[in-house]
């Protein structure tokens, strides 16, 4: 069995990271600079920074935030929000970026995703797919649909066959978050999460829901995923990720131990 991946998250918002409730009432969380610099520190295998209004607001991804985040820490580095073009990807390889996260502009032209591994390769395109269970109309059973702006707007997308989508375009790895758990602490979306990852021949990354040690021990067997991101219970210290890691060690899964 592959090494099982622990992921902190940056949700960031006018330089700030922040965390919210099912995508809404965001609180801040602290300075970007120096929670990588911690969790790199602790031994997080790897950190996602998504730029969280940079779509909704028409913008560029912060990348002198992103530079200055890249030479603080030494584990791979994802960056999201905002991309839309080559240039874009580029631009944040060079600030030091590892890989690149795309959301809205996949879903907007799914051919992005086809352009980008053939011009960065796979291995740096994670496509993000933020979904929310509901009905596409009156009458219509509830289904698994995809969100683009930051979970603002609802797609026609529906989220299983989108996931396989993608990794037939060229996507190296999926981040999946449920909304309907996010920030919720009342676990991660497991029957989604086994269901896209049981189809599914790159990794998982498993987010939104995470509240305990138990949480994650159960996305990774029960869930199949390959890697779990939480956010705030590592913002706020409430699981220190050697703690984590030990716990799923001693529950027989396999991770990477720094010391």
């Amino acid at each position: 069995m592959l090494t099982k991946r622990i992921i902190p998250c940056l949700d960031v918002k006018d330089g700030r990271t922040v965390k919210g409730v099912n995508f809404l009432n965001l609180r801040d969380a602290g300075d970007a600079v120096e929670l990588a610099a911690a969790y790199a520190e602790q031994g997080a295998d790897e950190l996602v920074f998504l730029d969280i209004t940079a779509t909704v607001e028409q913008r560029k991804t912060l990348l002198e935030l992103v530079h200055r985040v890249a030479h603080t820490i030494n584990i791979p580095f994802t960056v999201g929000g905002g991309i839309s073009s080559k240039a874009d990807v580029s631009a944040l390889l060079h600030a030091g970026a590892d890989k690149v996260s795309i959301n809205s502009a996949a879903v907007r032209n799914p051919d992005l995703i086809n352009e980008l591994a053939l011009e960065f390769g796979s291995q740096c395109i994670v496509v993000a797919i933020d979904t929310r269970y509901i009905s596409l109309g009156e009458g219509m059973p509830q289904e698994h649909i995809v969100h683009t702006h930051g979970g603002r707007k609802p797609t026609e997308l529906r989220t299983i066959p989108w996931a396989k989508e993608v990794e037939d375009r060229g996507a190296g790895e999926i981040l999946l978050t449920s909304m309907d758990t996010d920030g919720t602490k009342g676990g991660f979306a497991l029957e989604l999460t086994a269901t896209i990852s049981g189809n599914a021949n790159i990794p998982i990354i498993a987010s939104g829901g995470a509240g305990t040690m138990e949480h994650f021990q159960e996305v990774f067997t029960k869930g199949k995923a390959d890697a779990g991101l939480a956010a705030s219970i590592f913002h706020f210290k409430e699981i220190p990720i050697p703690d984590l890691k030990n716990y799923l060690r001693e529950h027989s899964l396999p991770v990477r131990m720094t010391n």
